[in-house]
C-alpha cells in the first residue's frame, strides 16, 4: 500500500480578516483619544464645581473669538496660538535637522567632527534652556541682528536638536553592519548608503521616541515668553494681568496644548504604522 504523505498548513489567527471595515479604524482611534482626554476633564470640572471658587468661564469665549459682521475675529489666545504654531513647526523641522546632521558627525570617522557634535552635545544638554534663549537673545542677536522670533527659534531648534541626535544616533546604529557592508560592496557612496538603505531601516526606530521629543519642544515653546513674545503663554499672562482670572485663563491655555499635542502625538502614530506598514512589505 502506497503511503501518502500529509502536510500541515498552519493559518495565522487572522488570515480571516474582514478588511471591510478598515475605514472605521482611524474614527475609532479618535474616539479613544476623545474618551481619554474626557474624562480627566470631567473629573476637573465635577472638582472645580465642588470649590468655592466663583468660576467665569463665560468670560473666557471672548478671548478665544468674536463674531462681528459675519465675520470672525480672533482673540488674544487665539493670536498667540498662532505664534506658537509658527515657532513650533520651525522648531521643529530645524530640531530634526540639526538632530540628523550632529548624529552623522557622531558616527563620522573624522576626529574633527565627532568633536564638534560632542562639544555641542554637552554644551547643549547640560544648561537649561531658559539660559540659552537669554544667551541668545541678549547676547547674540545685537552682534547678528537678528530678531526675538528668531532668537526663539534657534534656541529651541538647538536645545531640542541636541537631544534629537541621539534619538537619531541610536536609530541610525540599530541597522546591522551587514547593510553597511553590503551596501559599501555594490559601490554605494555614504550620501546614497544613508538615503536608500540606513534611514529606511530606522525611521521605525526613530519616530516613536522622537514624537515624544517633539511633543516637549511644544510645551518648551512656552519659555519664549520671557523674552515678550507674544505666545500663547504670553497673551494668557496678559489676559490674567487684565481680568484676574488666573485659574480659568491657565485652565483655557493647557487645553489648547493638549490639543496641538494630542494632534501631533496621532499624527506620528499614523506615520510610524505607516512606515512600518511599508518595511515589512
Amino acid at each position: 500500500m502506497e503511503k501518502i504523505e500529509t502536510k500541515t498548513i498552519i493559518l495565522p489567527l487572522n488570515h480571516k480578516k474582514n478588511t471591510q471595515y478598515t475605514w472605521l479604524n482611524p474614527a475609532i482611534g479618535f474616539s479613544k483619544n476623545l474618551m481619554f482626554f474626557a474624562l480627566p476633564a470631567a473629573l476637573i470640572w465635577y472638582l472645580a464645581d465642588k470649590s468655592d471658587y466663583n468660576w467665569q468661564w463665560y468670560r473666557i469665549v471672548k478671548y478665544i473669538g468674536t463674531f462681528q459682521k459675519e465675520s470672525f475675529i480672533p482673540g488674544p489666545l487665539l493670536k498667540g496660538l498662532w505664534v506658537t504654531l509658527q515657532i513650533s513647526v520651525i522648531s521643529l523641522f530645524l530640531s530634526c535637522l540639526t538632530g540628523l546632521i550632529t548624529a552623522v558627525f557622531r558616527l563620522s570617522p573624522s576626529f574633527a567632527l565627532r568633536a564638534i557634535a560632542r562639544i555641542y552635545l554637552e554644551v547643549i544638554r547640560n544648561t537649561p534652556l531658559i539660559v540659552q534663549i537669554f544667551f541668545l537673545y541678549f547676547v547674540l542677536s545685537p552682534v547678528l541682528g537678528i530678531e526675538r522670533f528668531t532668537s526663539a527659534v534657534l534656541a529651541l531648534s538647538l536645545f531640542e536638536g541636541a537631544y534629537a541626535s541621539e534619538i537619531i544616533r541610536a536609530g541610525i546604529v540599530s541597522v546591522s553592519t551587514e547593510q553597511w557592508e553590503a551596501a559599501a560592496s555594490i559601490g554605494l557612496k555614504p550620501f546614497r548608503i544613508y538615503r536608500h538603505i540606513v534611514l529606511p531601516q530606522a525611521i521605525p526606530v526613530i519616530i516613536p521616541p522622537l514624537a515624544g521629543q517633539m511633543i516637549s519642544l511644544i510645551k518648551d515653546s512656552a519659555l519664549v515668553s520671557t523674552i515678550a513674545l507674544y505666545d500663547l503663554t504670553m497673551e494668557g499672562q496678559m489676559i490674567i494681568a487684565e481680568t484676574y482670572m488666573v485659574f480659568e485663563i491657565w485652565f483655557a491655555v493647557a487645553v489648547i496644548y493638549i490639543i496641538i499635542t494630542a494632534g501631533l502625538s496621532i499624527f506620528t502614530h499614523f506615520l510610524e504604522k505607516k512606515f512600518s506598514k511599508s518595511f515589512n512589505n
